[in-house]
Order: C-alpha cells, then sequence, then structure tokens
C-alpha cells in the first residue's frame, strides 16, 4: 500500500501540436494539501481533469491508494466505486447544481446512488453541519443561496461519497474575499477532521500560501519548480516563479515592468 492517497507519474496530454500537459508527477500524501499553480495555458485544468478522469491521459498514471485508475471500469459498481475516489468542485457551483433541485435533494440523489443502504436523513444533517448550513438551507433552491452558501453545497456533495481527494478548481476565485476567507478556514477544518487530500487548482498565489503545504508551478504544460509552498514563495529559484510572486498587486507594482518581463521569458 502506497503511503500516499493520490500519485500522478508523468502524465502527458497532447492536442495535436500543443502539449498540454508534458510529463507531470506528483504526489499527495493523506491529509495532504497541494497546490498546483500558473497562468491560463499552464496546463493546470486539464492535469486535474485527468485527475478527476473528465480528461484521458495520452501516457502515465493516476494512482490512488496505490492503486492504478483506470479509465476504463467496467461495470456500473466499479465506475461508482471509482467515482467516489476521487470528487471535483468547480469554481462557479451554480452551473453545477440543478436550479430546480432542493439542497436536501441534490444531497439524497447522491447518497442514494452511492449508498443506497444508509439512513440518508442522518446523513444529510451531518453533511449540512459538516459545511457550516444547518438544516435551515435544505429545502432552498440555489438561485435562494449566496455565492458562497452554494460552494458549501457543492463541498457537502463531494463530501458525501467520502472521497479520498478532493480537487478544487479556482473554487473561491468566483466569491468575495471575506467569503474566499469563511470558505478556506471550513475546508481546513474538514481536512483536520476527515484527513482527506486536498488538490488546488488556482492562479492565486494568496490561496496557495494559506491553505496548501505543497506546491507546483506549472508554465506551458511542464512542471518548472515544486517543492514545500513557504519555501517556494519565499525564496523561489526560476525566473517564471518571480514573475507569477511579482504580478500580484501591490504598493509601487509596475505592470508595465512586468509584461516586459514576461516577454523576455
Amino acid at each position: 500500500m502506497s503511503e500516499h492517497v493520490l500519485e500522478a507519474v508523468g502524465l502527458h496530454r497532447a492536442y495535436g501540436t500543443v502539449r498540454a500537459v508534458d510529463d507531470v508527477s506528483f504526489s499527495l500524501p493523506e491529509g495532504g494539501s497541494l497546490g498546483i499553480v500558473g497562468e491560463s495555458g499552464s496546463g493546470k485544468t486539464t492535469t486535474a481533469r485527468i485527475v478527476v478522469g473528465l480528461e484521458r491521459a495520452d501516457d502515465g498514471e493516476v494512482l490512488v491508494r496505490g492503486q492504478v485508475r483506470s479509465s476504463r471500469s467496467s461495470g456500473r459498481p466499479q465506475r461508482l466505486a471509482r467515482a467516489r475516489e476521487v470528487q471535483m468542485v468547480f469554481q462557479d457551483p451554480y452551473l453545477s447544481l440543478d436550479p430546480r433541485t432542493s439542497v436536501e435533494d441534490v444531497l439524497r440523489e447522491t447518497l442514494r446512488l452511492h449508498f443506497p443502504s444508509t439512513d440518508h436523513d442522518r446523513r444529510i444533517r451531518e453533511l449540512l453541519d459538516q459545511v457550516g448550513l444547518g438544516t435551515r438551507a435544505a429545502d432552498a433552491r440555489p438561485r435562494q443561496l449566496s455565492g458562497g452558501q452554494r460552494q458549501r453545497v457543492a463541498i457537502a456533495r463531494a463530501l458525501a461519497v467520502e472521497p479520498a481527494v478532493l480537487v478544487l478548481d479556482e473554487a473561491v476565485a468566483a466569491l468575495d474575499v471575506s467569503v474566499q476567507a469563511q470558505i478556506l478556514n471550513l475546508l481546513a477544518d474538514i481536512r483536520e477532521e476527515t484527513r482527506i487530500g486536498y488538490l488546488f487548482i488556482t492562479h492565486d498565489l494568496g490561496v496557495v500560501r494559506c491553505v496548501t503545504d505543497e506546491i507546483l508551478v506549472m508554465r506551458r504544460g511542464r512542471v518548472i519548480e515544486a517543492g514545500p509552498t513557504a519555501e517556494v514563495l519565499s525564496t523561489p529559484q526560476n525566473p517564471y516563479t518571480r514573475l507569477l510572486l511579482e504580478s500580484v498587486p501591490r504598493p509601487g507594482w509596475n505592470p508595465e515592468a512586468i509584461t516586459a518581463a514576461r516577454r523576455a521569458l
């Protein structure tokens, strides 16, 4: 049995002549939090989609708890078991929630599919409490909820299947700063309680600094720098990583100089 809950080994994915993911490898320990950062087109989201199973790698493997995740699971039980291993929370939960379905029914449908013999009422109450919503939100439809509340519903739905890994693709990017902080604190509490592994996909270095232990920096499909988050962000070794840090607005920020530096890389 592997000591890592998630491993990616030599992932490759090309679209024609474009190498979207080019020999990407990483590992995530149980209860760990890994951030993958980079600009648009860096390959970070394609990597995440391969991990979840929404994309197929041309080469390489993804392993969960030491077992290869096959994209050709045969039979419904095998497909459901594979889906329970890794769950994904997207940037805009409104697009992934049925506007006609209440919060309770969203969770009940998920539980009925994966755990038909469990006490669904009790588990729904547990999930709502776990994400800080409470039973008062059970009857609400997505349009009746704030952005932060909808994201809590999306997190609850993902947690309902008890995954080993939760992939968060820009999961707080569309939220106000104060709500971002609430969701990140919630995720930190859940990780401490459950020992779930997090894979954060983001362009926001502030988010990475707050919630990840390790970081990968991607550019043009390749990992160009990796290591402990605090170390990489305080003493970056790659010029591109330094450019990402310098691109964060602050007093004395010079966007023209940053644009020129980007062209020079």
